[in-house]
């Protein structure tokens, strides 16, 4: 799995140089600088604001969780899928670590642990929410493609990859709601060989998790809302897309933006496992920006402009969690160290006393 991250991660930088070479490397360069200083940082702002978006629709699923814990540990889990060479996968994992209690960048509203099971199903349920605004909105993407360019190619194969979305999602809602009755039936056979503490520990763990989820999806109406506002969040991506358009000069209207962004969003679902996209946003950029009339130089500047705001955000949100990080590591020492019993003095020490 290393050699093809690494491996994925060196043919997306290569396609990314060799789209810069074609399109002209002072074109690329003369359309990023287009956009200017107060340009770039209203876009940056732009998307300060729908990451706020993003955590109210993780809050919205799991209100019991204080949302700045959840607005941290969101930025965290996209802060490692878009600026370490991770996949989503990665990102994930990073985002379970941060959404625990001692790890995020605020501490939970009530003050109370966040358990890993807890943390990984909390996680489970957003990237799933995540899914379904995606869903409609890729659909939304398609049908403003469609108005625009009714013989488009891209139109029949995202209406296929949504198709496919649907059922992974359906099926990913049923997994998360059915598991631990699957887990119950057939994890005795596959941990039979396993010490027995940790057979019991595996066991619990999963039943904890298990009750977590049901209890999540036991409650539809959190759900609904929390699909509902990651929606928002797309629409707020595609809004984004059309300011630096704007900015960049590029006649773009905000149903085209929805409509290139979504259909953008599809493709890079599909290469979920290249570390960032690196590549296959490009591509799908300048493909898109070609049947809307955007020059290449202009598009692939759209798609560098989006790395450069994930990147302006995404290393400080690192770096502070790395530093609470350990900051709650060195806490633990201490308190382990307080903690641990004051040996006894022994007969010789007391006899050279």
């Amino acid at each position: 799995m290393k050699k093809l991250t690494v491996f994925l991660t060196f043919l997306g930088l290569v396609v990314i140089t060799a789209a810069m070479a074609w399109s002209g490397f002072d074109s690329v360069l003369h359309a990023v600088l287009r956009i200017g200083m107060g340009g770039f940082v209203a876009v940056v702002c732009c998307q300060l604001v729908v990451n706020g978006v993003l955590g109210l629709a993780w809050h919205a699923a799991f209100p019991e969780i204080g949302y700045l814990k959840l607005l941290g540990a969101r930025m965290v889990r996209d802060a490692a899928a878009t600026c370490l060479p991770f996949s989503q996968v990665g990102g994930m994992v990073v985002g379970i670590r941060a959404t625990c209690s001692g790890h995020g960048l605020h501490p939970t509203r009530s003050g109370r642990q966040v358990e890993l099971p807890e943390a990984t199903c909390a996680n489970l349920v957003d990237i799933t929410t995540e899914v379904m605004g995606q869903v409609a909105f890729v659909l939304l993407a398609v049908a403003c493609l469609v108005v625009h360019q009714r013989s488009s190619p891209f139109v029949l194969p995202v209406v296929i990859g949504a198709a496919f979305l649907m059922v992974g999602v359906s099926g990913f809602i049923w997994t998360q709601r059915h598991g631990g009755n699957i887990f119950r039936r057939f994890g005795g056979a596959i941990t039979r060989n396993i010490a027995s503490q940790w057979h019991d520990n595996l066991q619990a763990g999963a039943d904890h998790m298990q009750e977590r989820l049901e209890a999540a999806w036991n409650r539809p109406w959190h759900i609904a809302r929390s699909a509902a506002y990651h929606l928002v969040g797309w629409l707020g991506s595609a809004g984004i897309l059309w300011l630096t358009a704007h900015f960049l000069g590029a006649s773009l209207t905000f149903a085209d933006a929805v409509a290139v962004e979504g259909v953008t969003c599809a493709i890079m679902s599909m290469g979920f496992l290249v570390p960032g996209s690196l590549g296959v946003q490009e591509g799908a950029y300048m493909a898109l920006g070609h049947a809307f009339g955007i020059e290449p130089s202009v598009a692939l500047g759209l798609s560098l402009l989006r790395r450069g705001r994930e990147i302006i955000i995404g290393i400080p949100v690192l770096l502070a969690w790395q530093i609470m990080e350990m900051r709650s590591l060195r806490t633990a020492g201490r308190t382990e160290k307080a903690a641990a019993p004051v040996a006894s003095p022994t007969m010789e020490d007391k006899s050279i006393g």
